[in-house]
């Protein structure tokens, strides 16, 4: 089964099962399958402030781009080709779940960002075909220790620590991934607010060149870069990234 336009789908708990459901306002309506495969409605409902959400995935590999935004990348050099680092799946965690400070109080930033969920598996795939292999988008945050980014050779703990993938709460398509309007709030003051129409290279540009080198598989998660200005995370504090038609991610901090 599939449904026209704009579809939001939500992953949650089910006692020790985990299922999919399609969201419809404060109502969720489970489906029978996974979204990357064929699925059928189960005609059941459940209020959605009732259920337990999940990470929108449980992926075998998480992407980021770098310096994808002409308000972040600043005075320095456009890229030519999309810059990746990797994130380990086990910092992934979704809507309410706290982000974890590291012991030791390295400075830790947030990154308002998109984050695009593959769909299809992707393998060497031009870019006017590449949105055929995403399923849609969700709302993350791309936490990451600045004292290590700087002092580390890679990026595994600055940006691959436990927590620090926050995204969620729903994966929703049928919409221009170009045009979303996001925002990202600490204790409610805005920090970081634009538009994915200020990325240096859209979500079809980023999966094509990602899918000539390594190979994707449905549910892989793509942090699709941040925007302006980051700023410190500090524990106590409670951090929302809102993208417009997808969702409202809400995590707070603590200390480690």
């Amino acid at each position: 089964m599939t449904a026209p336009g704009r579809v939001a789908f939500v992953r949650f708990a089910d006692g020790p099962s985990v299922r999919y459901a399609i969201v419809e306002g404060d109502r969720v309506f489970p489906i029978r399958g996974e979204p990357f495969d064929e699925w059928q409605a189960t005609g059941e409902a459940i209020p959605l402030a009732e259920i337990r959400i999940l990470p929108p995935t449980a992926p075998s590999k998480v992407l980021a781009v770098g310096r994808n935004y002409r308000s972040h990348a600043g005075d320095r050099r456009v890229p030519e080709a999309p810059e990746i680092f990797f994130k380990a799946p086990s910092a992934v965690i979704g809507h309410g779940d706290p982000i974890v400070l590291p012991e030791g109080g390295p400075e830790c930033h947030h990154e308002l960002e998109m984050v695009a969920v593959v769909g299809r598996r992707a393998t060497r795939v031009p870019p006017e075909r590449a949105l055929e292999h995403v399923l849609g988008v969700t709302c993350g945050n791309d936490v990451s220790a600045r004292d290590w980014q700087r002092s580390d050779l890679q990026w595994w703990r600055a940006k691959g620590s436990d927590t620090f993938a926050p995204c969620g709460p729903f994966v929703v398509s049928g919409i221009d991934y170009g045009a979303i309007d996001m925002e990202l709030r600490v204790n409610g003051e805005v920090r970081q607010r634009q538009s994915t129409a200020d990325m240096i290279f859209d979500v079809g540009r980023i999966v094509s060149w990602i899918s000539r080198h390594v190979t994707l598989e449905p549910g892989d998660l793509i942090f699709t870069g941040t925007p302006g200005t980051t700023g410190p995370l500090l524990p106590g504090d409670v951090v929302e990234v809102e993208l417009g038609g997808v969702g409202l991610l809400r995590n707070p901090v603590r200390g480690g």
